[in-house]
């Protein structure tokens, strides 16, 4: 509810910047904080509840992000010719303060401790001293340094093709609605326990690995219809690898620690996060998806 809270907040203080340091500080630091009080607590209440097919639940749970994607980027571009980016960005933070109430919803269980006492047992800093985990770690902090460069560049790499701005759009939200499938799909398959967790996660990497360095390659041909596919493409692995490096956390360290492992993980990779946008390349993707392979297969 918190998070909710600042997220919305954020936003709304966004739409009256008037200079690049305010827009940091509202949308970076404000609403950045809720985003990141907000998803820990979420992946964590689907993990704690269900164990049959926990692999299946965070599919649908993550598919919400898929569905976003799908359809707010044609949205947001019809509220900036509305309303200006200014609008756009109170709209959008008023929405954001549905959180609030969706978080109002969840009841957790009674504990008897006080809270620096829980806070306390929820940082399992001991964790960084595990070789398994420490691996597992840094496989998903290369693979993130890479997965966000297509969301974050994919409409300006459209547009710069030369290609409409509503061209552009639809090619994040046709990525976003096979994303939404990919988690669902790969979700269910792997509850099937055909094959161990890992295995399915190696390959649905290395998958995302290739469509990420064809997505500049299939502009210069200058065909749309190129530019669609590989974004389908990228977009259904990019979702069907998200539920599975989550799901992998119970598995390394045990469900009583999957609170601390996962609030760490999302410490340490959000920084490759951070970083491999403004870095991306192509050189540096192939490094990326070699040392990622390479970190998986060492499990």
């Amino acid at each position: 509810m918190t998070g909710g809270f600042l997220a919305g907040l954020g936003l709304i203080l966004a739409s009256q910047a008037t200079c690049l340091a305010h827009l940091y500080l509202t949308m970076g630091v404000i609403s950045g904080l809720g985003w990141g009080l907000v998803f820990t607590p979420m992946v964590a209440t689907v993990m704690a509840n269900f164990t049959r097919r926990r692999t299946l639940a965070l599919g649908l749970a993550f598919s919400s992000i898929g569905l976003s994607s799908f359809a707010f980027n044609p949205l947001f571009q019809l509220l900036v010719e509305m309303y200006t980016w200014r609008g756009a960005l109170l709209i959008l933070g008023g929405l954001s303060f549905n959180i609030v109430a969706c978080g109002a919803l969840i009841r957790p269980k009674k504990r008897s401790e006080a809270p620096l006492q829980r806070v306390s047992s929820y940082l399992e800093l001991s964790l960084l001293c595990e070789r398994p985990y420490i691996t597992y770690t840094l496989a998903i902090s290369l693979l993130n340094a890479g997965y966000f460069v297509p969301y974050f560049h994919l409409v300006a790499h459209s547009r710069q093709a030369g290609f409409s701005e509503y061209q552009a759009a639809f090619v994040m939200s046709a990525a976003g609605a096979t994303d939404i499938l990919g988690r669902v799909v790969s979700g269910w398959f792997a509850d099937l326990r055909h094959f161990r967790l890992i295995h399915l996660l190696s390959f649905w990497t290395a998958l995302a690995g290739v469509f990420i360095m064809l997505l500049p390659v299939s502009s210069l041909s200058g065909s749309y219809v190129a530019l669609v596919a590989i974004s389908l493409l990228y977009g259904f692995c990019s979702g069907a690898l998200t539920s599975l490096a989550f799901a992998v956390v119970p598995l390394i360290v045990g469900v009583e620690r999957m609170m601390g492992a996962l609030g760490l993980l999302q410490l340490i990779e959000s920084g490759a996060g951070l970083l491999g946008t403004p870095l991306s390349g192509m050189t540096k993707g192939m490094i990326i998806f070699v040392l990622v392979l390479w970190c998986v297969s060492t499990l």
